[in-house]
């Protein structure tokens, strides 16, 4: 084989070659570049990786795998961060970035997260909160807490139980003693300072929506709950009230964040939008 076939096998082997593969990658790129009369920024080719890159890619590590990285470990977490800076930046050089549907795509939900991140970590002033929950009164109201007792007469109806109930009110305003009557039941006979969900939670909802209608002091009835028919004394109704704004400061601003947030994203956006002149050429 003479000098001139030995030279074009050699060159037939370096061509199947990846390093040989990356070079001609790397001159396409500077030769890109010298055409779109883009010197390089010699600053571009320095790639610095700081203490604090160091430091978060080492935490990274331990986040996941609950240990810190071995020496070894760790140089092939910045070696694999130094190749993802090289692709990155010969990416941008060769415009791989613009035009992109899918950057672009990525581009805005990131900045739509950080929007919505700021928008998330909002804080109203107390002024801002205190509007709001004078706007939404019953979000924030404590629920006015009864105190009643109850005579069960089983689960009866029609004439049977107007007869029961009629008769033993008479002998309840006669002064006879009520824990005497009505039909044995697992439920308390007298109730202390319950507010509506609880007392909803034993007897059900419309004996619940039924006994914040009654007047307080006398037997009335029949009432219906889940279990029967009950005739039913209010003792004492304790109104509900407004708590105060340090009670009620977290549960309100979580609830001011998520009725504005959409506002406030709005907002910020007009923002942005209000330092671009936009044209636009309909065909």
């Amino acid at each position: 084989m003479d000098r001139r076939e030995k030279l074009a096998d050699l060159v037939r082997r370096g061509l199947h070659e990846p390093l040989v593969h990356f070079l001609l990658a790397g001159l396409a790129v500077f030769a890109f570049s010298a055409l779109r009369d883009q010197p390089v920024d010699p600053e571009s080719r320095t790639i610095t990786i700081s203490e604090a890159q160091v430091t978060r890619l080492a935490a990274n590590w331990q986040s996941a795998w609950r240990r810190p990285p071995s020496a070894q470990e760790l140089d092939a977490l910045i070696r694999d961060h130094v190749k993802e800076e090289v692709y990155y930046r010969e990416a941008r050089r060769l415009g791989l970035h613009e035009d992109d549907p899918i950057i672009r795509r990525r581009l805005r939900a990131k900045m739509e997260f950080l929007a919505e991140a700021e928008a998330e970590n909002a804080a109203p002033t107390d002024a801002a909160l205190q509007a709001w929950i004078a706007r939404n009164p019953a979000r924030y109201t404590n629920d006015a807490r009864y105190s009643f007792d109850q005579i069960y007469l089983g689960q009866i109806g029609g004439k049977t139980l107007a007869s029961r109930a009629g008769g033993l009110q008479q002998q309840l305003r006669s002064g006879a003693d009520w824990t005497v009557f009505g039909v044995r039941i697992s439920l308390p006979r007298t109730i202390e300072r319950a507010d509506r969900a609880g007392i909803a939670r034993q007897f059900g909802d419309d004996f619940a929506a039924e006994l914040a209608q009654l007047p307080v002091g006398a037997w009335q009835g029949p009432v219906a709950s889940g279990f029967g028919q009950h005739l039913v004394r209010v003792r004492t109704v304790q109104p509900g009230a407004m708590p105060p704004l340090a009670e009620l400061r977290q549960v309100a601003t979580n609830d001011w964040r998520a009725a504005t947030r959409t506002a406030r994203e709005g907002r910020a956006y007009q923002v942005l939008l209000d330092g671009y002149s936009i044209r636009i050429a309909r065909p």
